[in-house]
């Protein structure tokens, strides 16, 4: 969710991220942590160290590189250029773990004489809330308790610094709390040094899952465009550092939205990402679905825009207060993770999710359709949407939920109630999909909700495409509170792509526009053409390109069996994945490619970020061309792959673990062979 123009939220793109779930680390390039922004160690919403600073002699150490080497672990080396020039070496490895943060501080001499060193580490917390920091609202630091280790507490968050070796000294002019530790080096020596942060919150509703399988697997890549392996590593670290559960179901695992400001269970952010990742596992979708489905909403309350059936948005251990927004802990305000809850319950069936498991969750699907006929559609016109009531929630309530990102094409702002374009896609492909449900396992209603998707369908092709006087003809992005439609060319269409509300016919329409430099940026899909009247390419959501976004595309054209207009998206990723250090941010800027060395970064956005990190599923699937139905799992890769031979390690079909190869003449293989399984050349 976006911050309001009242606040300034703290740049993140600079910093280095650490990280396991509940548990991020925010540094500075040279490893340091100064305390200003968003820098710090978080647990579970709460910044539990400010400031972790290191100093030797009094002076710090010179950065000379360093970062990420894997979600986990930081490695930053530096030198203490007021001793002789390159006379100590100064390593440091940091490592995450849920509710832990070591450091590993090397000492390397290279002098033949022998070095005397005072090495300092300052200290510091506010124990401040996220949303605190993240609105650039001011705090101060939190007394600690006497002695060694130094303790903080409030009393709703604990954390604890050790340091084997150190002493603790504490200054009043100017205040502050070391950490010290006297070091003699002899010539050519080495001495290691190292402190331990552990920290605990109460009362938190999603916690770390502990040890579990979900993504427990390795993945092993060999591709001949190496961009392709290196984001598949990449992406996977994160994906597992990312893995949370709820306090309530330890069992039920999620990906947590992203870091910093998401780290918890957001409806369509978690539904999507597990969407993306079925071909390694239904696991993830369903603990998934089941963490969700504990929280569907039983009653009609406008605070919290819960409704019977309605899947939630968030989960908070406390409420959100971000400019004029007053979010409570759990919170339904979002029109699209309902039907999205349908979409991923059935693609998971599909995947071999275990009958026993989707039987267990079928009254919750049946609330979820139930939603979209009583509580989807207030004002009967025949399409979901969305309007917040309670005066301070989200403005906007499907994925672009920033407040000016439903535009029309001269850049004005659409009033609610709004209906979304994608939404109907949603709509229609739950209704169809639940009806396939519904009917295999002997629940009444199939019938209606097939008709249902056939209504809406008609509907939709009679009020949303569009025809402007530049000739453009495409779906509208929404229909307004006005029952216009907003005419403006966004990324939105994509989604509809695969999801069966469009004629074979209308998806190669689709595919084409996607295609146009208007929206294809080189890096992605923008979120919107740069022909409209809203566009501003480091925007939020008018001009921007978001990761996932482009993977929804990708993932529809496979699913249209338009595999090769998919190539040019997936090149796109692949070269903002480069520029990125293979590391996908939650968004950035939609310049074309080649308009500056590599994207731009949005200053503010997350990194990683769930979905983000999970494209890779549709870029796998893409590739391949991965099909799963009627408990068939086919491999036809389209044809005129640029990307060149391709073998994946660590898939899942049901109980089966799998390899897809692709070769570089196109035809794709599934092994070890079983039944269910097939690969085949498209031109064979």
């Amino acid at each position: 969710m976006p911050s309001s123009e009242q606040e300034l939220q703290p740049w993140l793109h600079d910093l280095v991220t650490t990280l396991c779930a509940p548990t991020t680390v925010l540094a500075e390039p040279s490893g340091q942590i100064r305390g200003t922004g968003a820098q710090g160690v978080l647990h579970s919403d709460v910044r539990v160290l400010r400031r972790a600073l290191l100093r030797v002699n009094g002076e710090e150490p010179e950065p000379v590189g360093g970062g990420a080497v894997s979600a986990g672990i930081a490695r930053f080396v530096s030198v203490p250029r007021a001793l002789a020039s390159g006379a100590v070496r100064i390593d440091r490895t940091r490592t995450v773990t849920a509710g832990e943060v070591s450091e590993r501080i090397v000492l390397t001499s290279v002098s033949s004489q022998p070095v005397s060193l005072r090495v300092e580490l300052e200290l510091g917390t506010d124990l401040a809330r996220v949303e605190t920091f993240r609105a650039g609202r001011a705090t101060e630091d939190a007394p600690a308790s006497g002695g060694h280790p130094v303790r903080w507490g409030d009393g709703g968050a604990r954390v604890m610094v050790s340091a084997p070796g150190a002493q603790r000294v504490d200054s009043t002019d100017p205040p502050h709390l070391q950490l010290c530790w006297s070091v003699e080096l002899p010539p050519r020596g080495t001495k290691s040094l190292g402190w331990n942060l552990t920290a605990s919150t109460e009362a938190t509703p999603v916690i770390a899952p502990g040890l579990t399988s979900v993504l427990g697997r390795s993945l092993t890549v060999q591709a001949d465009d190496h961009r392709i392996a290196a984001l598949l590593s990449t992406s996977w670290s994160d994906l597992r550092a990312l893995r949370m559960a709820p306090a309530d179901d330890p069992s039920a695992v999620f990906l947590a939205a992203g870091s910093p400001w998401y780290f918890t269970l957001f409806g369509r952010d978690s539904i999507w990402a597990a969407r993306f990742l079925l071909p390694f596992g239904t696991d993830l979708a369903e603990g998934t679905l089941r963490a969700l489905a504990a929280r569907q909403g039983t009653a009609v309350n406008p605070a919290t825009a819960e409704e019977p059936g309605k899947i939630p948005h968030e989960i908070r251990s406390g409420t959100t207060r971000i400019g004029s927004m007053t979010l409570p802990p759990l919170y339904y305000g979002t029109v699209d993770a309902t039907p999205l809850w349908i979409c991923l319950l059935h693609d998971a069936w599909r995947w071999g999710l275990a009958e026993e498991s989707v039987q267990a969750l079928l009254p919750a699907l049946e609330a979820a359709l139930g939603w979209m006929q009583n509580h989807g559609d207030p004002d009967g016109d025949g399409f979901l949407e969305y309007l917040d009531r309670s005066g301070h929630g989200l403005a906007n309530q499907g994925w672009k939920d920033s407040p000016d990102s439903v535009r029309f094409a001269d850049g004005t702002i659409a009033e609610g109630p709004v209906a979304l374009c994608e939404v109907q896609g949603y709509a229609y492909e739950a209704a169809v999909h639940g009806a396939a449900l519904l009917e295999h396992f002997g629940r009444p209603d199939a019938l209606f909700w097939r008709d249902w998707a056939q209504g809406l369908a008609e509907r939709f092709r009679a009020r949303f495409w569009v025809t402007r006087d530049d000739g453009m003809h495409f779906p509208a992005l929404a229909r307004d509170g006005a029952q216009r439609p907003v005419d403006s060319l966004t990324s939105n269409i994509g989604h509809l792509l695969g999801t069966g509300l469009l004629t074979a016919a209308e998806s190669e329409h689709v595919a084409a526009l996607l295609a146009r430099p208007e929206l294809s940026s080189g890096h992605g899909l923008r979120t919107m053409a740069t022909s409209e009247g809203g566009y501003d390419p480091l925007s939020y959501h008018c001009g921007s390109v978001w990761a996932h976004d482009t993977a929804i595309a990708i993932h529809g054209l496979t699913r249209a069996g338009l595999g090769t207009a998919a190539f040019g998206l997936v090149e796109g990723l692949l070269a903002a994945g480069a520029g990125f250090g293979y590391r996908l941010p939650e968004l950035y800027g939609g310049d074309p490619a080649g308009y500056t060395a590599g994207p731009l970064p949005y200053p503010t956005a997350c990194r990683p970020q769930a979905w983000s990190a999970a494209a890779i599923g549709p870029i796998v699937q893409a590739l391949a061309g991965l099909s799963a139905e009627n408990g068939t799992l086919e491999c036809l890769p389209p044809e005129g792959s640029p990307f060149g031979a391709l073998e994946v390690s660590g898939l899942r079909f049901g109980r089966e673990e799998l390899t897809v190869s692709v070769e570089r003449d196109g035809r794709g293989r599934l092994h070890p062979p079983a039944e269910g399984l097939r690969g085949s050349s498209p031109t064979a």
